[in-house]
This record gives structure tokens, sequence and C-alpha cells, in this order.
């Protein structure tokens, strides 16, 4: 069989979880419009016939201004390494920029065949999908350019086959049923995060993080923290509306990934400038 590993590259916010998530046939990655959601790397399994793709999820490239930032960017440095492929991921409905050029420097600048995914071409007209492949294809010598839409899922099965076909021959790296190398605590924290993202304001979503406590049968304990406790009122809400709105749209999922029902309880706490607590980042397995 083929199998390997191919890392999901590209700036922030151009839609590479949603079509990891697209690709693996199952959410591995959660997704918001927020920049940063995505901080560490996941690992989303894409089984084929006869082949097995495992996709390396990294947050987008950015310039570091704290541990936190650090961190994620050592992350996609780290990852960039000892893969089988690229998949650079653009945005159609957006400029192709510098920004991106950074990025295509990057991965054109390795080894491994790169396959650019041109997305959201459901946002956008024919004739500026047009122009968006003229640009992308200056970028450098790629392998394959597929337009998608992760969202519809437009062009995502022939795309799956293209990267599975740069494999090379191996083994299977994850049993079958597996779709993620993420465990369960922190997907489940990412879920529980994934609401928080949706439902508070611009302040706050790069300040929050999600510990899960306990789970035990029917119960899952989770903490919501932030930095500062206008943060906390924020995702508390009046009345604790808001945190009662975050339990209430991530228990059905956190439900579907145990496969019961449970009860979700959340507590918000504030931790002054946790982005620089080393020893708590590394608990976090960011």
């Amino acid at each position: 069989m083929r199998s390997g590993f191919v890392a999901v590259t590209g700036r922030p916010n151009v839609g590479k979880s949603t079509l990891v998530n697209a690709l693996c046939g199952s959410k591995v990655a959660i997704v918001s419009d927020k920049p940063q959601t995505t901080r560490r790397r996941i690992a989303g399994v894409a089984n084929g016939d006869g082949s097995q793709l495992v996709l390396v999820d990294l947050p987008g490239f950015q310039r570091p201004r704290d541990p936190l930032t650090e961190r994620m960017q050592r992350t996609v440095d780290d990852s960039l390494t000892d893969v089988d492929g690229y998949l650079l991921v653009l945005a159609a409905n957006e400029r192709i920029g510098r920004g991106d050029r950074f990025v295509a420097q990057r991965v054109f600048g390795a080894e491994a065949p790169v396959v650019i995914a041109l997305n959201k071409v459901d946002c956008v007209k024919p004739e500026r999908i047009a122009e968006q492949i003229h640009l992308a294809s200056g970028l450098g010598e790629f392998h394959a350019l597929h337009p998608v839409s992760a969202r519809s899922g437009d062009g995502v099965g022939a795309l799956r086959d293209e990267l599975a076909g740069v494999l090379p021959e191996g083994p299977a790296y994850f049993p079958e049923g597996e779709l993620t190398d993420l465990p369960l605590e922190d997907r489940i924290g990412e879920l529980v995060r994934e609401q928080a993202l949706a439902l508070t304001r611009e302040e706050v979503p790069h300040a929050v993080v999600v510990e899960v406590e306990e789970i035990v049968a029917g119960r899952v304990s989770a903490r919501v923290v932030v930095e500062t406790e206008s943060q906390k009122a924020i995702v508390v809400g009046k009345g604790g509306r808001i945190i009662r709105e975050i339990g209430s749209r991530a228990r059905p999922e956190i439900e579907l990934l145990l496969g019961r029902p449970v009860f979700l309880e959340l507590t918000v706490k504030v931790r002054p400038r946790w982005r620089r607590d080393e020893a708590l980042l590394a608990r976090l397995g960011i």
C-alpha cells in the first residue's frame, strides 16, 4: 500500500482545517474564522483503497509575539521536515499576496512534491478562479493544482487521490478507524474552544484555552481559561448566558465523539498571562 505524511501549509484563514476535515471525511480539527484557531500539530487520517494519507494540519505561518505564538511557529518549522509531500492551501476569494508567497517559498524550497489547493472556489465566479489559478501557478514548480471547495466538497475527492498518489509504498501508521493522533481530552477541549471562539468578541479568542479536568461515565468537566477578569465577564455573559450557550453547542459534538449522552460542566478561570506560561503550554501540548 501507499502511506505517508503530507504537511498542510498556508497562511492563516485560508481554510486549512476545513479542508483537512473534508479530506478525512470526518471532523478532526476545529474550524473558526478567527486567526490562530489551530495552535498545535494535528494529524488527520484519510484511508483509501490501498493507501493511508496522514494530513498534518499546522498553525498558519505567523510572526511570533509571545511564547504561545513562538511555540506555534516552531511547530510549523519542525513539521515541515521529513514529510512525503506538501499541500499548499490558497484562498480563491482573497488576493494571493506576500503571505502566500512567503509560505510558498518555504515549501517549494524543500525536496518533496507540492500540491496546490485553491480553496473556496464556491465563493467566486469562474473568471476569478481562472485568474487565481494563473497567479497560483507562478508560485513555484508544483506537482498539481486543484480548485476545490472544502465547504461543498467539490474537487475534494480528486485532491485526495492526487495526494495519495505522491506517497511512497509503506505500512499503515494508524489502525483502521483511528482518525487523529489528538488525545481524547484535547479533542473535547478543542470542541469547547471552538464554540467559545464562535460566541465571543475579538478581544477574547486569542486569550481562551480549555482544559478538560475529568471524563467520568456520563460527565465531562472542563475549565475555560482566560487572562483577565474582563474577558471572564465576556465568556460568562450576563447571568451566565454565554457560557451556557457554549456548553449547549459543544455538548452534541462531544456526545458524537464519545458515543453517549454526557453532562457537560464548564467553569471559567482567570489565569493572567497564561500565553507566557511555558509549563502550562507544555502541559497543553502546544
